[in-house]
């Protein structure tokens, strides 16, 4: 660790251990506000009388609340004065969630996949009402942003792996853990696992447990512990192992579904999925290993938002009914039964986990009993500290944005191009990972080589993307040859190596063939290239993209004008 990152840590922690403090405090004033009886006459009353509730979901989560939500509005519950009462759901990341309930969002209740996220919340909602130090740091009464929480759901955090994957790792016969993966990689190239980052639960709960593990604790990880030189070594050697990080598990099982065993051998996710994957598909079964130095769990909160702008409520007392009817719905025994047939463990502890038709039982692909050790969740400043000192302990990257600058990308496309390209840029944090980019039109241009992403490197970078202009014809498999023959020149097989490319159009001005790019993607790498595809617009080649993708073992996507800065912010992740 060099003395800049000792700097940057000590700053970070000096400041967050204050904050600790601060939150302590709010901790304690926390169990005070929460009730659960209709809000009295001294509420401010909303415009609306609505009892339509909308609740922003976790992807993961998403199809199962949904469909408890259906079964709550067919029971057809009505509020006292004849409304009847309705919920809805919306699937977004849980970035998302807190982002846009610090705003002005389109939901009344958030169901987020951890508790984590609600903390989150709490401590920007409260920098955000009090934005100066000499305000008060504590957040009156009538002041949260939400009211109400309850867990109806929980899911321990897990590695899955195929059956012959785990056996090979010593499962069903020893414990298995952290050491284990890293030793499976280390040993044999060609295993691949991967966990998302930390904008997901999975991730960002298994990160901690990484760091827990680093330090031989189960409970009390202090900052000073999560950033001590042996932890910083144990994590950054589990994570020079992962193949690629990337988004929560719904995309990691849609991936399996289409690529099956070439795709992972092991992964992080919840072990609710391990459960779900087995029952659609019990040919090629999943198991749930959980990790031998310990685990957190997913406690699958439900929260109703309160204060909006101004101190205006943005629900109104019909919501708020609607919110505590569904609430109660959730924890009933129906609900509860259906998400324990959805593999999530009931928040209802009387629910034997081994019995009748549970799919705990009668099964090894996971254990009821497990995990044997749960790790305590730490305070909201480890959590924070953990966040940052993970991006210098996550694996490096090295990207190349391949990026088409022809004639057909003047005007609004190359606009919203820039802001894309910008996004991607501001999204990548720390300074091991390093970004180039390159163009093409008739020709091929390096416009940046691959460079660090400091502060220097990052600023250089933006100005090249906002000198960009359009003209010319499209050299595409030129353009991705130079970047791909570039990336292999550099050597760092330690690092993920990955393009990015993006084109409106079709391959009309290389000199090399098509044909001739495939194969180099495929044979002439001496370590792998992730080699990921945008079609932006109707016009572009999209089976070529894909084939592309393909070959270098990434994947295509499909982007429109209105999603395209969005797309670059998912694919960040990934690196």
């Amino acid at each position: 660790m060099n003395s800049k990152q000792q700097r940057t840590w000590l700053l970070i922690i000096a400041g967050i251990l204050l904050s600790a403090f601060m939150c302590c405090l709010f901790g304690l004033a926390l169990g005070s506000l929460i009730k659960h009886a209709v809000p009295s006459s001294t509420t401010t009353t909303p415009t609306t009388t609505s009892a339509e509730l909308t609740i922003a979901v976790s992807p993961g989560m998403g199809p199962t609340l949904q469909q408890l939500a259906e079964q709550f509005n067919a029971q057809q519950h009505r509020t006292p004065d004849g409304k009847t009462m309705q919920v809805r759901t919306i699937s977004l990341s849980p970035e998302k969630i807190v982002a846009q309930s610090l705003a002005h969002p389109d939901f009344q209740a958030i169901a987020p996949d951890s508790s984590l996220w609600l903390n989150q919340l709490n401590r920007e909602w409260e920098a955000q009402q009090n934005p100066t130090t000499e305000e008060k740091t504590l957040i009156p009464i009538g002041s949260r942003r939400f009211d109400e929480p309850i867990r109806y759901a929980v899911s321990p955090v897990v590695i899955a792996a195929w059956q012959d994957v785990a056996t090979q790792l010593g499962w069903p016969n020893q414990p298995v853990g952290w050491a284990d993966i890293q030793r499976a990689a280390t040993e044999n190239p060609n295993f691949k696992w991967n966990h998302p980052g930390t904008g997901y639960a999975s991730g960002l709960l298994a990160t901690l447990a990484e760091f827990y593990a680093g330090t031989g604790l189960t409970r009390g990880l202090t900052p000073e512990a999560a950033t001590a030189q042996t932890t910083i070594d144990y994590v950054r050697a589990v994570e020079a192992t992962v193949q690629f990080y990337g988004e929560g598990e719904d995309v990691i099982v849609q991936r399996l579904e289409k690529e099956g065993r070439n795709f992972l051998d092991a992964f992080v996710t919840q072990e609710n999925v391990v459960v779900a994957w087995n029952q659609a598909h019990p040919d090629r079964p999943l198991v749930a290993i959980y990790p031998a130095e310990g685990t957190l769990w997913a406690d699958h909160p439900l929260a109703l938002l309160e204060l909006g702008e101004d101190g205006e409520t943005p629900v109104s007392d019909n919501q708020r009914r609607t919110y505590q009817a569904f609430a109660a719905y959730l924890l009933s025994s129906e609900a509860q039964q259906r998400l324990l047939q959805a593999g999530y463990r009931p928040a209802d502890l009387s629910i034997r986990l081994d019995e009748g038709n549970s799919p705990f039982a009668n099964t090894q692909a996971v254990d009821w009993r497990q995990p044997q050790t749960t790790l305590q969740i730490p305070s909201e400043a480890v959590v924070e500290v953990v966040q940052n000192v993970w991006w210098y302990t996550k694996r490096p990257t090295n990207v190349y944005l391949v990026v088409d600058t022809s004639g057909s990308m003047a005007g609004t496309k190359m606009r919203l191009t820039k802001a894309a390209l910008r996004s991607f840029v501001q999204q990548i944090r720390g300074d091991r990972d390093q970004v180039g980019l390159i163009t093409f039109s008739s020709g091929v241009r390096l416009v940046r080589p691959l460079q660090p992403l400091d502060e220097g490197g990052r600023q250089s970078l933006l100005a090249a993307i906002d000198d960009l202009d359009a003209s010319g014809e499209t050299a595409l498999v030129d353009g991705i040859w130079e970047a791909f023959d570039d990336l292999q020149q550099q050597g760092d097989a330690e690092a993920i190596n990955a393009l990015v490319v993006m084109t409106d159009g079709h391959e009309n001005s290389s000199h090399h063939r098509i044909s001739e790019l495939r194969q180099h993607l495929t044979t002439g790498s001496s370590f792998p290239v992730v080699v990921f595809t945008i079609a932006f617009g109707n016009g572009a080649d999209e089976k070529l993209l894909r084939s592309f993708a393909e070959s270098g073992g990434g994947q295509f996507r499909r982007a429109d004008e209105t999603d395209i800065e969005e797309l670059y912010k998912i694919i960040s992740t990934y690196f």
